[in-house]
């Protein structure tokens, strides 16, 4: 078995998938175009970042990709790894988040990454990561089932347990612990992964990364037309001040590009243009907007539930 990393064909499907997805993204909002930035990391490294906004589609959303690289690995990447601290690195991935404007399309989140750390002397330690998830502010179960079914179907070449796996590990990572709910219906998600070798844990997060838009764009269709007016949009905005407080407090993206030196704007172009909170704020009983707390912000079996 060949356990040798290949970074270069990683990063040219990193490369190319950002290509992919923002076409596919422009094509669907049919407005607004990506911006790109090009940027250098002053520790090493670089990226490029590309921002849609006021789109008809999309109000905003952004999709970057990074490699950058460095002597020491940030405390958050060493946190569960504790012997790797000292070492050099290497972090390269494709992140986006889109914020759709309609409150009946939901926020969407995918990640892709790579990452080595090396030491003179002693082999190099490798792993991927990666996922994609989903946060409606009003929920459909035909949009869930779909969802959650081609996550399935990214798992499947892999073995009939990577599915739940990767389901549980995303419903568990993606949950607001200080609110005691999830962020939204989850998907996939994983980290660390270096099982089966190189060639089959790049094949893995190439696969997940593949059935990102296959997975999304057709509830963008479902739903981008339907009718909506300043109560929905409250309550998208309200909602949206959930996705903010994961982002700053637990996810691990974000504070391995803070702690790593990358830059800021590129890191938090994941948050929402438009967002608000409420105190103790709770929906009405028997509404559309309670319906989104009691039947999807719960823990279920989406595949198994629809037969």
């Amino acid at each position: 078995m060949n356990d040798q990393p290949d970074i270069g064909a990683v990063r040219t499907y990193l490369l190319d998938l950002q290509d992919r997805i923002c076409a596919a993204f422009e094509s669907a909002d049919g407005l607004a175009r990506f911006r790109e930035d090009a940027w250098e990391r002053p520790g090493g490294g670089g990226g490029r970042t590309r921002v849609m906004a006021a789109g008809a589609l999309f109000e905003q959303g952004g999709i970057n990709f990074s490699h950058v690289f460095g002597t020491n690995l940030p405390p958050s990447a060493t946190a569960h790894r504790p012997e790797l601290a000292g070492r050099a690195f290497q972090a390269m991935g494709v992140s986006l988040v889109m914020h759709p404007r309609n409150p009946y399309v939901p926020t969407s989140h995918a990640n892709v990454r790579f990452f080595i750390a090396e030491r003179e002397g002693e082999p190099p330690v490798w792993w991927f990561g990666g996922g994609f998830d989903l946060t409606p502010y009003y929920g459909f179960e035909e949009d869930a089932v779909h969802w959650h079914r081609t996550a399935r179907e990214a798992c499947a070449p892999f073995g009939p347990e990577v599915y739940p796996r990767l389901k549980r590990w995303c419903d568990d990572y993606f949950f607001l612990r200080h609110r005691g709910e999830p962020r939204g219906i989850g998907g996939l998600f994983f980290d660390d992964e270096n099982a089966g070798g190189f060639a089959q844990a790049f094949a893995l997060m190439r696969s997940v990364g593949d059935h990102y838009l296959p997975a999304y764009l057709p509830i963008i269709e479902r739903r981008r037309g339907t009718p909506h007016g300043e109560r929905e949009r409250a309550f998208q905005k309200y909602r949206r001040g959930r996705y903010v407080e994961f982002n700053l407090v637990y996810d691990r993206g974000t504070l391995f590009g803070l702690q790593s030196g990358g830059r800021t704007e590129s890191i938090l172009m994941s948050l929402p243009p438009e967002v608000s909170w409420r105190y103790d704020w709770h929906p009405e009983p028997w509404s559309p907007e309670a319906e989104l707390y009691e039947r999807f912000l719960v823990a279920r079996d989406w595949l198994a539930e629809a037969g």
